[in-house]
């Protein structure tokens, strides 16, 4: 039988479905990227936006519509979150942030019995669900090292769906980073929900990356994203001192407001911020930092957005994640009054046009230098891929996908970036 994996939402996401995939395939399944010769749909949903929410729904009454005779399974935050609904649809296995691990199983049960099969896990108490790939999808392999949240950010709901901070064992992080590294992965993402917050036993995420320097053949190591309140001495070290971590860091600002920060229950204020990026760029002055944006959140007023975009061009970004706020049920904020969705847009525009110049900014900076480019797409003689610092580089010429080359970046006659 052939099954289809659709993925939405975060790199969590695309991390579990790959070991749903591995599984499925060690069980005999084949697996297709053509959605009409599969048996089995797989969707792996997520939930952190209302628009999330409806791309994840609308998805899966299309599949129904269209392959009717298919065992659809429907997992994750979404259905972790909006359980009554997607119980009303004719799903044959459902369940939430739990037993995704199982899903090859639940599957090989149906076809034996075809009972229908729903489980949704309501305790936020749950211990990390272990799995392990030794292969990935992508050029760039991600390890999920953690799940679940406590911060509980007043406009956000995953704390409420993903459940506690919980992380992986250590030992074991280390020995799916050597399996990923044999299958010719050089570069590593590690990720979770609230990453910065890993902890097993007496290891921190510093002592994760610190160790995995030290495998042979892995030569890049990069973080999906951290708190600015996780970027403490140690943190700071490691950046100093260890050359196979990534020249960027992704540290979501949320908010260039001080009381906006507040309102949302983020854990620093603008100046704390500002401090630490000073010190960053103390240590790599050309590492490029992205960041996340939420407009529109509700009693943000036109003085306090422009403050934040005062504030994200004097940080100097080299990318903005721009998000207009999303009510979640059940949230804090979602008791607050909200902005005209015409204001949010209008804002949304106004920074996402401030990314765009940012981000050309930071990117002319390495015109003329050579950059370590990972190798991710070769197509009609042109190879496609990353530099440690995030610049997408395309280069003129068949290069073998996997492998980092040190190369030019410049400007070709079309005005597009490319290296020689």
């Amino acid at each position: 039988m052939k099954f289809y994996i659709e993925t939405f939402g975060c790199k969590v996401n695309s991390y579990e479905s790959n070991y749903v995939k591995q599984s499925l395939i060690k069980s005999g399944f084949l697996f297709t990227e053509d959605l009409a010769r599969a048996n089995i749909v797989i969707i792996n949903t997520c939930t952190v936006t209302n628009t999330a929410d409806a791309k994840c729904r609308k998805f899966v009454r299309k599949v129904k519509r269209e392959n009717k005779d298919i065992i659809l399974v429907v997992m994750g935050c979404s259905v972790q979150n909006n359980y009554d609904e997607y119980r009303k649809m004719d799903i044959d296995i459902l369940i939430g942030n739990k037993n995704k691990s199982e899903i090859a199983n639940l599957i090989k049960q149906y076809l034996q019995d075809h009972q229908k099969y729903t489980f949704i896990e309501k305790n936020r108490d749950l211990s990390f669900e272990e799995m392990t790939i030794t292969d990935f999808d992508h050029t760039r392999a991600f390890i999920k090292i953690q799940d679940g949240c406590d911060n509980f950010c007043s406009y956000c709901i995953i704390p409420y769906v993903r459940g506690k901070c919980r992380s992986k064992n250590f030992e074991e992080i280390i020995e799916e980073a050597k399996l990923l590294v044999k299958n010719n992965h050089h570069e590593i993402v590690l990720t979770g929900i609230h990453t910065g917050s890993y902890k097993d036993r007496e290891y921190d995420l510093v002592d994760v990356i610190n160790e995995l320097s030290k495998i042979d053949g892995l030569e890049r190591i990069r973080l999906s994203s951290v708190e600015v309140t996780e970027l403490n001495d140690k943190f700071l070290k490691m950046l100093k001192e260890n050359s196979k971590f990534c020249n960027h860091l992704h540290i979501p600002l949320q908010a260039g407001s001080d009381e906006i920060l507040k309102k949302m229950n983020r854990k620093y204020d603008l100046n704390y911020y500002f401090q630490k990026i000073h010190q960053i760029r103390q240590i790599r002055p050309d590492i490029s930092i992205t960041t996340d944006i939420i407009v529109g959140f509700p009693g943000e007023t036109n003085e306090m957005f422009e403050k934040t975009y005062e504030n994200a061009l004097k940080l100097k970004f080299s990318k903005i994640h721009v998000f207009p706020y999303s009510k979640r049920n059940g949230t804090v904020a979602s008791k607050m009054s909200e902005v005209t969705s015409h204001e949010k847009t209008n804002r949304v525009h106004k920074l996402l046009n401030l990314s765009q110049i940012l981000e050309k900014e930071y990117e002319n900076q390495f015109l003329g230098k050579n950059l370590d480019v990972l190798i991710e797409e070769v197509k009609d003689n042109v190879s496609i891929g990353h530099s440690s610092n995030y610049i997408l580089v395309k280069i003129n010429k068949k290069l073998e996908k996997g492998n980092i080359y040190s190369i030019k970046y410049q400007m070709d006659n079309n005005e597009e970036k490319v290296a020689q």
